[in-house]
């Protein structure tokens, strides 16, 4: 998973590259299985005449049935194809979400620690002041005392 730095978000250039081969590969497979499914039903269409002859038409019957059954196979790749993109923009999806859950919470947590660093700074200012003005307070009663003395 992708934790992008403080200055970036994006996706790394080997997961870009997976992502395009990716690409490349469903769109290959949507290519294959639509000209399966054209060639088929071409030559279903092809073989569908009507002849006279009794064992010719069994051997187109039986072509038929062939090209159908391709046919059927080239669909169900489709739908399988589909349920695979599906489920990737889903997990992709999570995936990119938690890549960015995953930055704002490192982001946060530099923000926490700048600011304890801040509130400590500050604390470690505010005793100092509170020495100085103790300190100044009890000199000034030291003197209001020594000017009552007399």
């Amino acid at each position: 998973m992708n934790k992008g730095g403080p200055g970036g978000g994006g996706p790394t250039a080997a997961a870009a590259a997976a992502a395009a081969q990716k690409q490349k590969t469903l769109l290959q497979r949507v290519d294959g299985d639509i000209a399966n499914i054209v060639d088929n039903f071409s030559h279903l269409v092809n073989v569908a005449r009507v002849n006279d002859p009794p064992v010719r038409n069994s051997q187109e019957a039986f072509m038929m049935e062939m090209r159908a059954a391709r046919m059927v196979q080239g669909a169900d790749s489709l739908l399988k194809l589909v349920s695979e993109l599906k489920q990737t923009a889903i997990f992709s999806g999570f995936a990119s979400l938690n890549d960015h859950v995953e930055q704002r919470k490192v982001e946060f947590n530099q923000l926490a620690e700048k600011s304890d660093r801040t509130l400590s700074r500050i604390g470690e200012d505010a005793a100092a002041s509170l020495k100085e003005l103790e300190s100044h307070y009890s000199s000034s009663a030291q003197k209001t005392n020594q000017n009552m003395d007399p």
